[in-house]
């Protein structure tokens, strides 16, 4: 189902901390990029984040699903990571006050999170919300960052060469990483499943790898035939029963 089937941008899928739910980055008619929720039930989508002239994007669910944290794009362009209470009436707060600019983030625990932080080359990032501190794990890093189910560890993708790029994982403990599978040439979107098992997209195919360190990726489905090409970001639900993920719109 395509459900932002229109002309604009639209992107940055994230389930809600009980799957009924999907909240998305949007760009309408007033050209302002804010978060905006789709109940899967219902197909109705609402504005979550109206927010002009800053802009929010990459929301994650957090605090049990009375919140999310999103990278917001301030008034003077500063690129911070900040946290928007769900709750009518509440006033949105900053995570992250000296770390900028964000582009994008992900939870490893209640307080330590992996940041992907531009710069020339972009890194890799740990930091921790009680003290506002972040060091600097790897350089030359992909977008997607993800915790590993059932653990504190973090993936995300190094970019050794233009063309051999690597899934690692992260241990925040001991800041050490190490290498799980190489991406499918100019892939660098992913998603975890519950089992263990990553999911990605190339043109119009879905593909899978298992989690082992011996085996590759295989397609797992072909969806042109439903119009979908240029797959890019994605994410799956809690329970792995729902896949979102963002291809090109129609020409």
């Amino acid at each position: 189902m395509n459900f932002t089937d229109r002309v604009g941008y639209d992107n940055q899928p994230a389930f809600s901390g009980d799957g009924a739910a999907i909240f998305f980055t949007s760009v309408r008619d007033d050209a302002q990029a804010d978060i905006y929720r789709f109940d899967i039930a219902t197909k109705r989508t609402d504005r979550v984040t109206n927010t002009a002239p800053e802009s929010e994007y990459s929301a994650t669910s957090m605090d049990n699903g009375r919140a999310i944290s999103v990278i917001r794009v301030e008034r003077d362009s500063a690129q911070r990571l900040w946290r928007f209470p769900l709750g009518a009436d509440a006033k949105p707060a900053v995570i992250l006050e000296r770390v900028r600019p964000v582009g994008y983030h992900a939870w490893a625990d209640d307080h330590t999170l992996a940041l992907f932080v531009l710069g020339n080359p972009n890194s890799l990032q740990l930091a921790d919300t009680r003290t506002g501190n972040a060091d600097t794990i790897a350089t030359g890093i992909g977008r997607s960052l993800h915790r590993m189910p059932g653990t504190r560890t973090i993936s995300f993708v190094r970019k050794v060469s233009p063309s051999e790029w690597w899934m690692e994982r992260l241990e925040p403990s001991t800041r050490a990483t190490s290498r799980l599978v190489r991406m499918p040439e100019g892939v660098e979107d992913y998603a975890w499943l519950p089992n263990g098992s990553v999911v990605c997209g190339r043109g119009s195919a879905l593909l899978w790898w298992s989690g082992k360190a011996a085996d590759g990726w295989r397609p797992i489905a072909d969806l042109s035939s439903a119009g979908v090409k240029g797959i890019t970001r994605l994410a799956v639900s809690q329970r792995g029963d729902r896949i979102a993920f963002v291809a090109d719109g129609r020409q």
